[in-house]
């Protein structure tokens, strides 16, 4: 197989983790003799400093012409007085925008090896398996007008929260047909009983569950869902939900794992995916080799899967990545007394030796 990838390493520890799933990404190139074409771009607190705009022309145009973008992370403090329209972060919003990117999937799994990692109970976590669909072109981040003012004399900050019928069909659909390949459960999170967006997005996920019947559907309140998700997590497979809802939620069920470096995403919808680690740039730690890059890797093996249909492929990177936890072997992020603790490139060394 010949694909060509556009790799955007981004921001921060984006640069390093980005390399470490590359190294894996060659070594399954090689063992099951595929072809990749890597077109690196600039998008970001990077492209700002190069060229003074988030994301260039260029690099849109090397995203469009792929099969897939692997995107590491953006943004850092060395942007944060930038004007809104200036901000690293704005060059995700404009990624997900000019690719159709309506559906980001994010899975919550807890590897065996992890269990006493995370800050809750063995019996709390042991054996969560989640998946967050969350909608990502719509809501507030995307809802006019918004913007600056002065009111009364003072300034004041606004958003808009808007979503359509369409808009909200089309994730429902999406959620639905990946509850069909689990345990046909399905939770639509909302706050219908104060919005009417909300009120809206439950009115049509019902109507959606029409025509999977054989999917067993259930709605929770998104305050309740974040107690849910910490008092019995086990309780979920898969989640959905709108935009601002599934950016926390998502990332309160990725400390579920033990760490937010273990969280991979895929984001789906137009005819090139993006995929991403769900943690940032994590400036602290930039250039010093103790980053995770589980979650980046974790992201190769979903492209493989959604893009390329290489199924066992994406199984095999999985698979060596269970066998390194179960081995002992640790970041930083998630090492515990009694393991080997690695740096992001060790911790690839060791995925990429496991593999072959």
């Amino acid at each position: 197989m010949q694909k060509t990838i556009t790799v955007i390493p981004g921001d921060g520890i984006g640069q390093e983790v980005v390399a470490a799933s590359l190294s894996v990404l060659k070594t399954v190139a090689k063992k099951f003799y595929h072809t990749f074409e890597y077109k690196h771009a600039l998008a970001g607190g990077a492209a700002l400093d190069a060229i003074g705009i988030p994301l260039p022309d260029e690099t849109l145009k090397h995203c469009k012409e792929s099969d897939a973008v692997l995107l590491g992370a953006v943004g850092g403090p060395k942007w944060d007085s930038n004007p809104q329209h200036l901000k690293p972060e704005r060059a995700l919003l404009g990624l997900r925008k000019e690719l159709g990117l309506y559906a980001n999937i994010r899975p919550a799994k807890i590897y065996s090896a992890l269990v006493d990692a995370s800050a809750l109970k063995k019996e709390i976590v042991d054996g969560v398996d989640i998946i967050v669909v969350r909608e990502l072109t719509g809501g507030i981040y995307f809802g006019k007008p918004s913007g600056f003012e002065k009111r009364n004399g003072e300034e004041v900050g606004f958003n808009t929260m808007i979503y359509s019928e369409s808009e909200v069909r089309r994730i429902a659909q999406a959620a639905f047909e990946i509850a069909r390949k689990r345990k046909k459960k399905i939770c639509s999170i909302d706050k219908a009983n104060i919005l009417e967006t909300s009120q809206l997005w439950r009115k049509v996920v019902i109507e959606t569950a029409k025509d999977f019947p054989d999917i067993e559907l259930s709605h929770m309140y998104v305050d309740n869902c974040s107690m849910q998700l910490i008092r019995n997590p086990k309780q979920f497979d898969v989640i959905v939900t709108e935009n601002m809802f599934g950016d926390i939620l998502s990332d309160e069920a990725a400390m579920l794992t033990g760490s937010i470096g273990m969280l991979a995403s895929a984001s789906l919808g137009g005819t090139v995916a993006m995929y991403e680690p769900v943690h940032g740039s994590a400036p602290d730690i930039a250039g010093q080799n103790k980053a995770n890059p589980i979650a980046t890797i974790a992201s190769v093996a979903m492209m493989l899967r959604y893009s390329f249909d290489l199924q066992t492929e994406a199984d095999v990177i999985e698979n060596a990545i269970e066998k390194v936890l179960n081995a002992g072997y640790r970041t930083g992020d998630i090492y515990t007394e009694g393991t080997t603790l690695l740096g992001t490139k060790e911790m690839a060394q060791k995925i990429s030796e496991s593999l072959q």
